[in-house]
């Protein structure tokens, strides 16, 4: 019997050093290791820092993907892909090389110590619902349109990254 293949959808960030490069070169690493196959990448967007620490504006992107990994073997790859592109550990919500998350794995929920999907707060981030919805307008995740709750979500400052189109 083939392993499944599961629809996931990835949330890119980075805000230290090139971050439009730092995520192309994490999407690389993640096709070249087999750990998924992109099958739909938004633009990269310019954003402004999520929570309470003083940092500069980030570069996210959000990919839809298929995968042959469940969701506890995808967390561990994409966090050994960042911690082998220098991610240090750092203040929660602070200024990071390189942020990789999964926003859903299939169409099912979980709920275990670190990792909760679909991701809790994918609802509540114009970083993550703008780029998202640029590439599966018609997703609905938990009942919720993704294309609708982008129109509703304060998108101030979130904006096409030079050089993205």
């Amino acid at each position: 019997m083939p392993a499944p293949d599961f629809a996931v959808g990835l949330g890119l960030g980075s805000n230290l050093g090139d971050s439009p490069a730092n995520i192309r070169r994490a999407l690389a690493e993640i096709e070249r290791r087999g750990v998924a196959r992109v099958t739909a990448l938004s633009r990269i967007y310019r954003t402004p820092p999520w929570g309470p620490v003083a940092q500069p504006p980030f570069a996210n992107a959000c990919a839809l993907a298929r995968t042959r990994l469940a969701a506890l073997d995808l967390l561990a790859a994409l966090k050994a892909i960042e911690a082998e592109m220098g991610r240090a550990a750092g203040e929660r919500w602070g200024p990071r090389l390189i942020d990789l998350d999964i926003l859903f794995h299939g169409a099912g929920a979980l709920d275990l110590p670190g990792l909760h999907l679909p991701h809790r707060h994918l609802f509540e981030r114009a970083f993550v619902l703008i780029p998202l919805a640029e590439i599966a307008p018609d997703l609905r995740i938990g009942g919720r349109g993704v294309a609708q709750a982008a129109r509703e979500i304060d998108a101030s400052g979130v904006e096409i990254w030079p050089d993205s189109v």
